[in-house]
């Protein structure tokens, strides 16, 4: 993965095996449930020769509920972390450690999406916490695997993955997301 900024020494000790001021499980717990986290979501696409893009990827995942669903690439960002290693953390996390991800030098969102726990107040929900996401496409030349939770990677074109059925599959607002990237890079009119 990518180099990050070097932490203050003495923000390592010891005693506590993590850099001081990121949260513990009942910390973070207690932190959503009064301030707004923030987030990166990133689409990862594959593009041609000459930077259109031709496929997107996405995650298929199971809810804790049971329910099979598709993703987009998503996390927090972590105290004292660069929002480009916030996404190319999560891109690996994802994706794999040779998805080869290519995160522009001055890294713009095309978006910034909020996520709240009350349904229907923006196009986002997430009933854990309100988050502040910003959104990028990020394109990958790599070999991409699914990691951790995911179950599998589809690679769709824009168009498959823009679909009524694909959409469907998408929950809190992330198909609303991944139709606002394919208008963004062009593919969605």
């Amino acid at each position: 993965m990518t180099d990050t900024a070097d932490f203050p020494p003495d923000d390592f000790s010891r005693e506590l095996p993590q850099p001081a001021g990121w949260l513990s499980a009942e910390d973070l717990a207690a932190a959503r449930s009064h301030l707004p986290l923030v987030y990166v979501d990133a689409v990862p696409v594959r593009v041609d020769d000459s930077g259109d893009v031709v496929a997107v990827g996405l995650l298929l995942r199971v809810t804790p509920e049971g329910q099979m669903t598709r993703a987009l690439v998503s996390g927090r960002v972590m105290y004292h972390e660069r929002i480009r290693d916030a996404l190319l953390r999560h891109i690996e996390k994802d994706l794999g450690p040779v998805a080869l991800p290519h995160v522009p030098a001055s890294p713009q969102p095309f978006t910034v999406a909020e996520y709240l726990p009350t349904p229907g107040i923006t196009g986002y929900h997430d009933p854990r916490q309100h988050a502040v996401s910003l959104a990028y496409v990020v394109p990958v030349s790599g070999d991409c695997q699914p990691q951790q939770q995911a179950l599998e990677l589809a690679w769709l074109t824009p168009e498959q993955a823009c679909s009524d059925q694909v959409q469907l599959e998408m929950h809190g607002g992330q198909g609303t997301l991944l139709r606002q990237a394919m208008a963004y890079v062009g593919r969605l009119t």
